[in-house]
């Protein structure tokens, strides 16, 4: 007998927050599919950077994210605790549904998308998708983004939000994916409120938990034929990483961690 359940198929980048929210899908739709992108080349991503930024720029946000990776195992105990307080499970993917790919554009996850059939995909923490991926189903993608749009496209919109002394925009978005960089028409929006424990590596786990019922509803949604696309928040700006100078700066001068 085939289930009533959604079909869904799960674009995603190597991560935690893949895992959880796979876990908080699975069991409410079926994930018929994960499709699961290898990172990409350091060389390659701080090549475009340069190109993008400048080299002074690129090698403040390299010093961060080497900084960074030590923060980030002082934050574990929090992390920990933040998943058990939204009862977020990070067990590992089943190794049956995942087919690991170089690319998530490439000719074989189009393949593997194609044959898997979905009703809708869902996207998370992959590069942006081309134009051949989604025209290879004839099916809504829809992403979750950590941050609210398109006032804080690209990466880290909680932070800069709380960076910028703007905590009623400092939530998650969960939107319908194009060809640009989170610029999807926006489908739900929520605030979150980071305590004074929280920092950098533990904003986004409060995101995810503020998502995951958002990117259910939305799932329901297009199932449904109810999509409807709400206005975001302006004015649209696209973010990076912080340098170490940055996120130093807002640290001692706004407690921002």
């Amino acid at each position: 007998m085939e289930s009533n359940e959604p079909r869904v198929v799960l674009l995603c980048g190597e991560g935690l927050s893949s895992v959880v929210m796979y876990n908080s899908l699975a069991g409410v739709v079926n994930v018929e599919r994960v499709i699961m992108e290898a990172r990409p080349s350091a060389t390659r991503l701080i090549s475009r950077r340069i190109t993008r930024l400048g080299v002074f720029k690129t090698v403040g946000q390299l010093l961060f994210v080497v900084a960074n990776k030590f923060a980030a195992k002082l934050s574990a105990k929090r992390i920990d605790q933040l998943l058990q307080r939204y009862a977020l499970n990070r067990n590992a993917i089943p190794s049956h549904v995942v087919s690991k790919v170089s690319s998530i554009n490439s000719e074989q996850a189009i393949e593997l998308l194609r044959q898997a059939k979905p009703d809708v995909v869902v996207v998370n923490g992959t590069r942006i998708l081309s134009r051949d991926v989604l025209a290879s189903v004839d099916v809504r993608f829809i992403n979750t983004h950590m941050g609210i749009t398109p006032k804080y496209r690209g990466v880290h919109g909680g932070y800069w939000a709380l960076a910028n002394g703007d905590l009623e925009n400092c939530g998650v978005t969960v939107h319908l994916v194009d060809q640009g960089i989170d610029t999807g028409g926006v489908l739900y929006q929520q605030t979150i409120s980071p305590e004074k424990h929280d920092n950098f590596n533990t904003y986004p786990i409060h995101q995810l938990a503020a998502a995951i019922p958002l990117m259910r509803t939305a799932i329901d949604d297009v199932v449904a034929s109810r999509v409807s696309v709400r206005p975001g928040v302006l004015p649209s700006r696209l973010w990076y990483h912080p340098t170490l100078f940055e996120y130093m700066r807002h640290w001692l001068i706004k407690g921002v961690k």
